[in-house]
């Protein structure tokens, strides 16, 4: 399997830490380079990255959560991302949309606007998005009480969405003061493998981060 991506983005980050669960060896193929960039370009032309391509299936899947489904389906290995019970499949998958839709769009907009022009920045976007995260926060606080991981005792979906998009937001609005229960499970988060490998490996690109001087002792 061929992964195209950027190490600093974070819905592939989420299919690496599902890589490195399942112990899947794949083929990095690191959008930095003009010949990888053309190639990923004609197997997704809407231009958004992470791209799977399967040669063996003659298959290109686009989108995190279903690359980590497809997988999860084609490529078993210990790493079961959605539990084989109905109820706790949702419960997955809901978090998985909570946090890609809750956590990781807002930073987006927060770190979209810290790249543009001083004269281009949008304050009533920033705001919005701000107000947003703090939402998420609390509602993700209190639903995670109790929870080793995110949707129960056992790694899944849920925490491969997770780890970047709580990553990232907590280098803009910091957790752990006002949300102990979400800065806990961020801290296991941080300390699990997986994660720690995709965070090591981000080290060469970090300085391209805009808030990334915001925290020094990171």
């Amino acid at each position: 399997m061929i992964l195209y991506y950027h190490p600093l983005s974070s819905y592939c980050w989420k299919v690496l830490i599902a890589f490195y669960e399942n112990g899947v060896p794949f083929v990095p193929r690191l959008l930095e380079d003009a010949a990888v960039a053309q190639e990923w370009s004609a197997l997704w032309p809407i231009g958004r990255f992470p791209v799977l391509h399967d040669p063996a299936r003659d298959a290109t899947v686009g989108e995190a959560s279903i690359i980590v489904e497809y997988l999860a389906r084609h490529e078993p290995g210990t790493f079961r991302p959605i539990p084989a019970d109905p109820d706790s499949a949702l419960e997955v998958r809901l978090l998985d949309r909570m946090f890609d839709n809750y956590v990781m769009t807002p930073v987006q907009t927060m770190v979209g606007d810290r790249l543009r022009p001083e004269e281009a920045r949008d304050p009533h976007g920033v705001a919005a998005a701000r107000t947003l995260l703090a939402k998420a926060y609390a509602l993700l606080d209190a639903r995670l009480a109790g929870r080793r991981w995110a949707a129960g005792e056992t790694f899944s979906l849920a925490d491969c969405a997770a780890a970047p998009s709580l990553f990232y937001a907590d280098r803009i609005v910091p957790m752990r003061a006002g949300f102990p229960t979400l800065g806990a499970y961020l801290d296991r988060l941080e300390a699990r493998p997986s994660v720690a490998r995709v965070l090591e490996e981000k080290q060469p690109w970090w300085h391209m981060f805009p808030f990334a001087k915001d925290r020094l002792a990171d």
